[in-house]
């Protein structure tokens, strides 16, 4: 089969990988042809390239990263148009049987379009954010706007062009069907997110770095990744701020983001002295930092009236760290933590029902070590890179593209 991938944020597959790109050398290891095709990530790398043995096509865009709304707007909606270009200008054979294309963004779905009209190609859609709704939440676009009706318009046709849907939980299924009920359930499955598991490192190994970074005696509530709006990172500083009769409690935020230096004007106005910064760090170094933790904290913000599952809570079933969640009522984050017994959560803004579940997982540290064991076992057990290849081999055979 011959695959074409259209991302977005897609870094050189030579030097280190995501969700998505792991997938599609997985494809290439079970015998397909793939073409990904991303924006270049130097102005000196572009073109087709060959990265861990699959094809790349590198395309110069707009800026998408760390520039306002309105600039990144732009920059996607320019994206359909620049990587049809560079596709034409490859001298590639495009009559692909398979396009992957995840969300974000929306934007590509026109070039989507122009597979199944041009070349007959099946449409396989991994469901991430559902855009232009969360946008709505979190008060960057107006419900009902000029912007809003849009990219609502390009939702619509995405779900209807698309052949298959992957959802990364239940939740995601049942919210988009029920927005879009011309959507059929049988175009719809389940996608999780997933990862490959790294090395744990030895018990002794965890205890020096903690000793290294001078965190012996403190209790360790770790988040890691992306520091913006929907992580709603206030609730995360009132969480600290009401630990603070806790001194050895000590709350440790690693990444960056829109919201971060808000964030930090919030830890100097507070006077937090049990909060530590700390900057952005590949996904290894994350996970070796992470030793040291005892909690795994995930934030989402109250706003939110769409099921989100962050892809931090893999690192944290991988690192064996109970997880301490802030949710909103839309997510079924919740529930799934509750049926695989790995962590708990309070309502996103309930400040002291957050508190006294971190006090809990504090005096407890057998069920700590449960509820990282439990998340270990679930990650091993359904949430790796092997089963998302099975998944979407199950749903391709579904619409007759696969083996």
């Amino acid at each position: 089969m011959r695959v074409a991938f259209l991302g977005l944020g897609i870094p050189n597959i030579n030097e280190t990988s995501t969700m998505f790109t792991d997938l599609m050398l997985e494809f290439h290891r079970n015998g397909h042809e793939v073409l990904v095709v991303g924006p270049t990530y130097d102005d000196h790398v572009v073109g087709l390239q060959i990265e861990k043995g699959i094809q790349v096509l590198r395309v110069p865009t707009w800026n998408l990263f760390h520039v306002g709304k309105i600039e990144k707007g732009i920059a996607n909606l320019m994206l359909p148009k620049q990587y049809k270009k560079a596709l034409k200008r490859s001298g590639l054979n495009l009559n692909y049987d398979l396009i992957i294309m995840p969300t974000p963004p929306i934007t590509l779905i026109d070039l989507a379009a122009w597979f199944k009209k041009n070349f007959g190609s099946k449409l396989y859609l991994i469901l991430r954010d559902i855009f232009p709704q969360n946008a709505v939440d979190l008060k960057m676009i107006s419900n009902g706007g000029l912007v809003h009706r849009y990219f609502r318009k390009k939702e619509e046709r995405m779900y209807a062009l698309s052949d298959t849907i992957g959802c990364m939980s239940q939740g995601n299924i049942e919210y988009v069907q029920r927005k879009n009920p011309s959507v059929s359930l049988e175009k719809m499955h389940l996608m999780p997110n997933w990862d490959n598991l790294l090395p744990l490192p030895t018990a002794t190994v965890s205890k020096e770095l903690k000793t290294k970074l001078g965190l012996e005696d403190k209790f360790i509530v770790m988040f890691g990744g992306n520091i913006g709006k929907p992580q709603k990172m206030e609730n995360i500083g009132h969480l600290a701020k009401a630990c603070e009769d806790y001194p050895d409690i000590h709350f440790i935020v690693v990444g960056d983001g829109y919201e971060r230096e808000p964030f930090e004007q919030m830890l100097t106005q507070e006077k937090l002295q049990n909060v530590e910064l700390m900057d952005y760090m590949s996904k290894t170094d994350f996970f070796n930092v992470l030793q040291v933790a005892d909690v795994g904290l995930i934030s989402l913000s109250e706003d939110f009236t769409i099921p989100n599952i962050p892809s931090k809570a893999l690192v944290y079933f991988n690192a064996k760290k109970p997880i301490l969640a802030s949710l909103d009522k839309s997510t079924d984050l919740g529930s799934i933590l509750e049926k695989t017994k790995s962590g708990i959560w309070a309502k996103a803004g309930d400040i002291e029902d957050l508190k006294n579940k971190l006090l809990f997982l504090y005096n407890h540290p057998e069920e700590r070590k449960k509820m990282g064991t439990n998340g270990y076992e679930y990650m091993k057990n359904n949430l790796l890179l092997k089963h998302a290849y099975e998944r979407a081999e199950q749903a391709l055979q579904g619409i007759g593209v696969s083996r």
